[in-house]
């Protein structure tokens, strides 16, 4: 009898102890994800990209490294999936996605397209609020689009791309390599910061399960980090609690994409081209003509599509800025390459580096933000893998810089990278008339011959055609639009 209750004794001490185990490990321990985080906690939330080396089966183009039509309908909802089960349906403190030239991937070396592009439909679903000057007559604008941050830190530009006159204090991103703790170093100011929110990064295997350990080693949080890739659909959470606490949290987004290229849930209205907004323009130089010479180091059968990004000022001014397109240019981007269907088919596609970043004071000087430029290279994006097309980043010289229309008129047009080839371009809009005319003062033209460099802002459709025939000689027009009616696109991105 003395030996049963002895038995009795020992297991209720026994229970105990598993039960104090048990309580320690989902304080202090991993966790599944069965509802959504405190918006009282910090919660770095991890979102893992598909590269060539880690991806769902079916969901990377081998040749290309980029996504096929199942991994963006992956992506989409997983954007869906993060805001409502993750989030709550709360809004997003801050995202960071890796800069895409410090992943170079297959023998063509393409940058990863894939980490941003997975997170551009999350940040459409997040309020972004920016600061408008008074004197426009309202002092703030609203609009479903968040920031977000690629852009290069010290020690984590790579060979062959300029490097920037200034870093930008707050709108860096993530390295590939990590290779001066950069990664760890934004969430350790985070941390340290002691700011509860939502803080999401998007980014390979490879970069997510390092960040994720070194923020647990740093920071002695003790956690049990997992060391090997399980799947696409995973989503990690390190949440840190008001008293220190802290806790890792799996998501499972069940996500069972399929394998076709996304159908927006409704249709895109089409617009004939009308030519009220820039008119039609075409301007022809041969050889033979007065004053006109073919420049010796010109790209012969060269044709190149340039358009603007998608809408991405919503506000009447426009002065909302904040770097990224918003819904409406989500509509754009997704239905771009049913637009352009028949009218032009490239053989590679380029845009600027979205880790480029400039500040908004021009247009708010006293209350401006600093913001990555990433809504050219997401706006052809999806049509890039509508098309199984190569897509390219231009890295190699500033994007705002002053002499920006003679480094890409050179860039394009000369030295025969592109003879023989159809470019669709990507490109801010302002800058894209003065790549034309410093292409065409290459030729001897001038005055008249030289196009207005001014570009509405409330034109999206317009498309500039540059075609130089096999000997040389140059025509440029924009008889050409995308065709779809910006006035009709819903103002809040689609959902999926």
């Amino acid at each position: 009898m003395k030996f049963f209750k002895k038995c009795i004794s020992f297991g209720f001490i026994l229970l105990n102890i598993l039960l104090v185990l048990c309580l320690s490990g989902c304080l202090f321990g991993s966790s599944n994800g069965d509802e959504s985080l405190s918006v009282e906690n910090i919660n770095l939330i991890f979102v893992v990209s598909s590269d060539l080396a880690y991806n769902g089966a079916g969901d990377i183009n081998p040749d290309t490294a980029n996504l096929t039509g199942q991994g963006l309908q992956r992506a989409l909802r997983m954007g869906s999936y993060l805001k409502s089960h993750v989030l709550g349906k709360e809004n997003v403190t801050s995202i960071y996605a890796l800069s895409p030239m410090t992943h170079l991937q297959t023998v063509n070396n393409y940058p990863d397209m894939t980490a941003i592009g997975s997170i551009q439909h999350f940040a459409l679903l997040n309020r972004h609020t920016v600061a408008i000057p008074p004197a426009v007559g309202y002092s703030s604008y609203t609009a479903y689009s968040y920031p977000i941050k690629v852009s290069y830190g010290d020690g984590s530009v790579p060979s062959g791309v300029v490097v920037p006159a200034d870093y930008c204090p707050d709108c860096i991103g993530l390295d590939f390599n990590d290779m001066k703790d950069n990664n760890v170093g934004i969430a350790t100011g985070i941390i340290y910061e002691n700011n509860p929110g939502f803080y999401v990064f998007s980014a390979p295997w490879e970069t997510t399960s390092v960040m994720m350990d070194k923020i647990n080693r740093y920071h002695g949080l003790a956690l049990d980090i997992p060391k090997n890739y399980i799947g696409p659909n995973l989503v990690y959470v390190i949440t840190i609690f008001p008293d220190g606490n802290s806790r890792l949290i799996t998501y499972d987004s069940k996500i069972n994409p399929p394998s076709t290229y996304p159908e927006l849930p409704s249709t895109v209205v089409k617009a004939p081209c009308t030519y009220s907004q820039q008119s039609y323009s075409k301007i022809s130089l041969k050889a033979g003509d007065p004053g006109i010479t073919v420049p010796a180091n010109i790209n012969k059968s060269e044709t190149v599509y340039i358009v603007r990004h998608a809408e991405a000022h919503p506000d009447p001014a426009p002065a909302f800025e904040n770097g990224n397109f918003v819904g409406a240019g989500q509509w754009r981007a997704l239905d771009l390459s049913n637009a352009l269907s028949g009218k032009i088919s490239p053989d590679i596609v380029y845009s600027c580096d979205p880790a480029q970043w400039y500040s908004t004071a021009a247009i708010n000087p006293l209350d401006y933000i600093n913001v990555s430029y990433v809504r050219p290279s997401l706006t052809v994006w999806p049509y890039v893998i509508a098309n199984n097309l190569p897509y390219r980043l231009v890295s190699s010289f500033l994007l705002m810089g002053s002499n920006q229309g003679k480094l890409a008129s050179d860039f394009f047009f000369t030295g025969n990278t592109f003879s023989t080839q159809t470019v669709l371009l990507a490109w801010e809009s302002t800058r894209i008339k003065p790549i034309i005319n410093e292409l065409l003062k290459s030729y001897g033209a001038s005055g008249a011959n030289l196009l207005d460099e001014s570009w509405p802002s409330t034109d999206y459709n317009t498309i500039w055609t540059v075609t130089i025939d096999a000997s040389g000689n140059l025509t440029v027009e924009n008889a050409l639009c995308e065709g779809i009616d910006s006035d009709k696109l819903p103002e809040q991105a689609p959902q999926f």
